[in-house]
């Protein structure tokens, strides 16, 4: 069976993971330098966010060099050097593929852009003015304003689905094709074992140009760019047969991952996985245990929906965390963190999660004057910036918090005291040792190694499932209350696991009294 099936995947943002050389910026040799934490956490495999070369205008997601390394993460031999340090460990590496744009200031845009005649104008979307000088239509750019820039050069405009310095590379193009192509076979070669597809939903727009129209749903309170519903921009069919063709070109090279950043809240869902004759995506990122209300009734309901969606020649999995998320820990408070990550650990498919968070790490303020992210200063007042989830990961409890020696890209935040890893290691029953303990259950249970998930009835709070196969079945249960609840069964059980790391062996008999906050898997006789 595929080595991802059952992995735990784990995000690093380079900039917010470790500095070596004191300039506050995460880098490559830093990650190298903390290979022994990502090890005991028992992971399969490593993704990591954007390191090629970069203006920086969106945490690296501007890339103008898709082949390279910046200075501030390192140089190609620090990152053959990590990769090889990984793989001696039995470690994967994904990396961030970004193929929707690239910077302004990538070599194929500047001679894109340098006449209308130029050999790379249809490398990127480019259209003529409306009549008035307007732009073409009224699509709008997730950071706000108009998604089209007017170039005065050569009196066209040009799409940038995001900032105006991220102009939209136009897949329409077969010669765009075979160049992303290659640039996928060259970190393959190097030995990286796969990728996730960034904005993978909007790489082909409608062709005609239409306006997308009004979203129902908006209010005064929806961000202006979300007042828009994505009709002819987003997950549009002829972008799944741009993944079509880049998953073929990963099947060229054995034992390789294709994730991507999906829709998988519609009825379009589904499409991003393919066919089983011409496959797509391994594995359509879900973030839905992040984006449903933290109840029993709507967690129970998410899980089932997403379950019935994903097709028989698809696989699930399961996000709770990443760059652009608001921490789980903020989420749904400290302590049902620690449900939450039962949860996330104990269901069908693969789990990917956020560094940071296994150490339960909040949203962290960020002031006014050290915000970096452009979605905070171009859509400002409705809660969009993302800097207070990319802060500084904890190592230690000193004011810097073994992060750098100099001054951090961005605020370390507060109470590094008991949010840090070398704290809670030394903690039998910290979080991180909670994250341990889970990955590790999920390596050794068979039960939780297979594609089958009976639901069962909760009561209250109560949400609760059977794991069950060849080699044994498990039952969890978990109390997304603040009160004591019980739950019934059938059947003798002994304690596995409870999130309170406590009642190891405990047996019960039919039923099972869960303390607030707790969830348990429990061993079936």
């Amino acid at each position: 069976m595929e080595w991802w099936r059952h992995a735990a995947i784990y995000q690093v943002l380079p900039s917010s993971f470790q500095d070596s050389n004191g300039d506050g910026i995460g880098d490559l040799p830093g990650i190298l330098s903390r290979l022994d934490h990502i090890a005991a956490l028992g992971v399969t495999a490593i993704w990591l966010s954007p390191i090629y070369p970069s203006p920086m205008r969106d945490g690296g997601y501007d890339i103008s060099d898709f082949i390279g390394v910046d200075p501030s993460f390192g140089t190609l031999q620090d990152f053959d050097r990590l990769l090889a340090a990984l793989h001696a460990r039995g470690i994967k590496l994904i990396l961030d593929f970004v193929p929707n744009h690239s910077s302004d200031r990538h070599p194929w845009f500047i001679e894109s852009r340098a006449s209308r005649g130029s050999q790379k104008r249809d490398w990127y979307v480019w259209a003529d003015p409306r009549p008035d000088g307007a732009p073409p239509n009224n699509w709008l750019s997730r950071f706000g304003g108009s998604a089209w820039e007017f170039d005065a050069g050569t009196h066209q405009y040009y799409y940038h689905a995001f900032l105006k310095e991220q102009p939209d590379l136009n897949w329409r193009n077969p010669a765009l094709r075979e160049a992303m192509a290659e640039v996928l076979r060259f970190w393959m070669r190097r030995g990286v074992d796969g990728f996730r597809v960034d904005a993978s939903g909007v790489l082909i727009e409608d062709a005609l140009l239409r306006d997308d129209p009004p979203n129902p749903t908006a209010s005064e309170r929806t961000p202006p760019p979300e007042r828009q519903k994505r009709v002819f921009t987003d997950s549009r069919p002829e972008a799944i047969a741009c993944l079509a063709g880049l998953r073929a070109v990963t099947e060229d090279f054995p034992d390789r991952l294709l994730a991507g950043e999906a829709d998988t809240t519609t009825d379009r869902a589904a499409r991003f996985y393919g066919t089983p004759d011409r496959p797509c995506l391994q594995l359509p990122l879900n973030f839905g245990l992040l984006d449903t209300p933290w109840n029993a009734r709507s967690v129970a309901a998410a899980m089932d929906q997403y379950l019935n969606m994903v097709p028989s020649h698809g696989w699930p999995c399961w996000a709770l965390g990443g760059h652009d998320k608001i921490r789980v820990a903020e989420r749904v408070g400290s302590a049902q963190a620690r449900v939450a990550v039962m949860l996330h650990m104990t269901l069908p498919g693969t789990v990917f999660f956020y560094a940071g968070d296994e150490i339960g790490m909040h949203q962290m303020p960020v002031p006014p004057e050290r915000i970096r992210d452009p979605f905070e200063k171009l859509v400002p007042g409705y809660g969009l910036g993302r800097d207070p989830e990319r802060t500084p990961m904890r190592w230690c409890p000193e004011p810097k918090a073994g992060f750098t020696t100099g001054e951090p890209w961005l605020p370390i935040g507060p109470e590094v005291g008991a949010l840090n890893v070398a704290t809670q290691a030394e903690d039998p029953r910290s979080m991180l040792a909670l994250y341990r303990h889970l990955i590790a259950l999920r390596r050794e249970q068979p039960a939780l190694r297979g594609a089958r998930l009976e639901p069962l009835r909760g009561e209250d709070e109560v949400v609760a499932f059977r794991r069950e196969s060849e080699g044994g079945a498990v039952l969890v249960a978990l109390n997304l209350g603040g009160s004591r609840q019980s739950f019934a069964f059938a059947g003798e059980s002994r304690v596995l696991l409870s999130t309170r790391l406590d009642r190891v062996d405990e047996r019960s008999s039919g039923r099972m009294e869960l303390r607030p906050d707790e969830g348990v898997v429990l061993g079936l006789d």
